[in-house]
């Protein structure tokens, strides 16, 4: 079975850190090394985080986060808890990764929080994300599109990017 070959754990060591440094920057071009990963473990030592690693048969396939402070102001007036920055390593994708990933970070924002959320991109590269999360049940905030975490004005122009962003909510049970 697929998913009892998949493992998560919190992120929570130096080494674990300096993994993630290594491994996203081989897998993804656009990912630069540097102390993303150290200020991760900091914040999850500091109770703002949680960074959650998935392993595939024990090598490192991607992770996902819980902000609990998130940027997008809908979010922190009402204090719910934002998904951020899922990845999963090309060559693990279909594996149901993704899926395990957000069924251990919706059971530990709902020890807090009603609701959870999420901001996703607009253009093909978000075409699966987008798909997953309907299907696991987020739907629109009904605030529109946001850049840079401000929501957009009609007739105000913005650039097509990873910054352009609809936000989800999801009720949780």
């Amino acid at each position: 079975m697929i998913e009892s070959q998949i493992t998560i754990k919190q992120l929570s060591s130096i080494d674990e850190a300096i993994l993630l440094d290594q491994q996203f920057s081989q897998h993804f071009g656009w990912y630069k090394q540097g102390n993303y990963y150290m200020d991760c473990l900091e914040e999850n030592r500091d109770g703002k985080r949680v960074t959650l690693m998935a392993f595939y048969n024990d090598e490192l396939a991607g992770c996902c986060h819980l902000l609990y402070h998130s940027k997008y102001p809908f979010f922190i007036s009402d204090n719910i808890p934002e998904i951020n920055d899922l990845n999963v390593f090309p060559e693990f994708r279909r594996n149901k990764i993704a899926s395990r990933l957000f069924d251990e970070l919706e059971a530990i924002a709902s020890r807090t929080s009603r609701y959870i959320g999420l901001g996703v991109g607009l253009y093909k590269d978000y075409g699966n994300a987008q798909i997953m999360y309907g299907k696991r049940g987020y739907v629109m905030d009904g605030k529109g599109i946001s850049y840079d975490n401000k929501l957009v004005e009609p007739g105000h122009t913005v650039m097509v990017d990873d910054e352009l962003l609809v936000y989800l909510i999801k009720e949780l049970y």
